[in-house]
C-alpha cells in the first residue's frame, strides 16, 4: 500500500512539473474601453478591447474585441484593429515593434449589435516571435474606424498595451 502511494504521488508530482513547463510562463493582459460617438446625437457604441501577451519559447500577441450598441445601430465604412507585439531594451526605453497583423472586423461590427465572447472572428493574433528574456516585451493594438456618412474620415483609437514580460 505504502509503495503504491509513493508511486502515485511520483506520478502526480511529475505530471505536475510537465504541466508547469507546458504551459505559458508569463502571461499580461491590458484592458481598453472607448466609445464611438455617433454624428448628429445618433446613439452610441461601446468597445472593449483585452491586448494579451503571453510566451513560452515564443512571444505571442493577441487583441481581442467586444461590442455593444447602447442605442440605434450605425455602420461603419471601416474597423480595422492592428495587433503588435513590441520590444524594448529597458523598461523606460522606446517600443519596436517585431510583428503585426491588421485584422478587418467592418463586417462583424457592422452585422452585429453585440458581442461579448471569445471567438476567433473577433481575435486579431500577431505571428510570434522568438522570446528573449534580455528585453521587454509586450502586445499592443491601434483601432481605425469610419463611420458612414460622419464626414470625419477614419479616427485612430490608441488602446492599453498588455504590462511588460521580461526575464
Amino acid at each position: 500500500m505504502r509503495k503504491t502511494m509513493t508511486a502515485v504521488g511520483l506520478v502526480t508530482s511529475a505530471l505536475a512539473v510537465g504541466v508547469m513547463l507546458a504551459g505559458p510562463a508569463a502571461a499580461t493582459t491590458g484592458r481598453s474601453e472607448f466609445t464611438v460617438a455617433l454624428p448628429e446625437g445618433k446613439p452610441r457604441t461601446t468597445f472593449w478591447v483585452e491586448n494579451v501577451g503571453a510566451w513560452t519559447s515564443n512571444m505571442t500577441g493577441k487583441s481581442v474585441v467586444y461590442w455593444q450598441v447602447l442605442d440605434d445601430h450605425v455602420k461603419f465604412t471601416s474597423f480595422k484593429i492592428t495587433t503588435r507585439i513590441e520590444e524594448r531594451l529597458g523598461e523606460n526605453t522606446e517600443d519596436h515593434v517585431v510583428t503585426s497583423k491588421t485584422c478587418d472586423l467592418t463586417q462583424m461590427v457592422n452585422e452585429q449589435v453585440r458581442w461579448l465572447r471569445d471567438d476567433p472572428s473577433n481575435t486579431c493574433v500577431a505571428p510570434s516571435t522568438t522570446y528573449d528574456g534580455e528585453l521587454h516585451w509586450s502586445s499592443d493594438a491601434t483601432v481605425v474606424y469610419d463611420l458612414v456618412g460622419d464626414g470625419k474620415g477614419p479616427i485612430t483609437q490608441e488602446l492599453q498595451g498588455s504590462p511588460l514580460i521580461h526575464g
